[in-house]
């Protein structure tokens, strides 16, 4: 079994024990009636059809998250306050935060998901590994405005029914791929966020490599985002250089002393290398 399955695994047994409580129904009325959620497309520099320029601006952005532990490093920070350190995030320049809320590898938790909701008003990426319908709901009943998919966990038929309800619900959804072929399956379902992980979620080897191996392939109205593998601002600038619109950055800064400065410091010198690029 690899990592990703056992994962899984996990995710599973723990969905289940949430519907024990509150089933398919309740969390969709709950979903349905969650305010509207905000545009994490815009916030990633994505332009839609009919907006106006030809060009995005060359702006990095940053993904920050709130993680606590993970299954390469076991545990990185206690963080007592999520509120606090998302506050921190959106001050230094975050552009959209991202939660863990995998339990078993990752010690996060929906409440830690909740504490960050109430204290930012930043849209909020809900990071789990969405193997139901049910969690694409129960993100937005939480005020999720963007999921993850990982292409590797879920079937072609899967990834087109979560990608659908997830704009249904209003939300957008990060499309991870790590592979050539996870690349062309994100594109051919029509995904408008594309995540490159460096990370082989089957061994948890990062070839940072697999960012520039990969950025091309997705189209130019996409946003790209490169996951994993952001050790400072040399990475971050990196990645920006291939064609990175995004960053998504963890463990980097949750064990920095000042991530305010951090990120500020990746979107000035990220931004600083990133190359134009056209809309398709």
């Amino acid at each position: 079994m690899s990592v990703l399955d056992d994962i899984i695994a996990g995710v599973r047994e723990d969905l289940e024990a949430r519907r024990a409580l509150l089933g398919d129904d309740e969390i969709a009325s709950l979903a349905a009636a969650a305010p509207a959620a905000r545009d994490a497309f815009a916030a990633l520099g994505g332009v839609r059809d009919g907006d106006p320029g030809a060009e995005r601006d060359t702006r990095l952005r940053v993904i920050s998250e709130v993680k606590r532990k993970s299954p390469s490093k076991g545990a990185l920070a206690d963080i007592p306050e999520p509120s606090e350190l998302a506050r921190q995030y959106e001050e230094g320049g975050a552009s959209v935060i991202s939660v863990l809320t995998e339990q078993r590898r990752f010690g996060g938790s929906l409440e830690d998901f909740d504490a960050v909701r109430a204290a930012v008003e930043l849209p909020l990426l809900r990071k789990d590994f969405t193997v139901e319908a049910y969690q694409i709901h129960e993100a937005r009943a939480h005020g999720a405005d963007l999921v993850l998919l990982i292409v590797a966990a879920l079937s072609d038929g899967q990834l087109a029914e979560f990608l659908a309800l997830t704009r249904d619900l209003g939300m957008e959804a990060l499309v991870e791929a790590h592979t050539e072929e996870e690349i062309d399956r994100a594109v051919a379902v029509g995904a408008r966020i594309i995540g490159v992980n460096v990370r082989n979620l089957k061994t948890l080897e990062v070839d940072r490599g697999t960012f520039a191996r990969l950025a091309d392939r997705i189209p130019a109205d996409a946003v790209i985002v490169a996951e994993s593998g952001v050790r400072g601002v040399e990475d971050a600038v990196g990645f920006a250089a291939k064609g990175a619109d995004a960053i998504l950055v963890g463990e980097a800064l949750v064990i920095d002393n000042s991530p305010q400065q951090a990120i500020a410091s990746f979107v000035a010198q990220g931004s600083a290398a990133k190359p134009a690029r056209a809309r398709a």
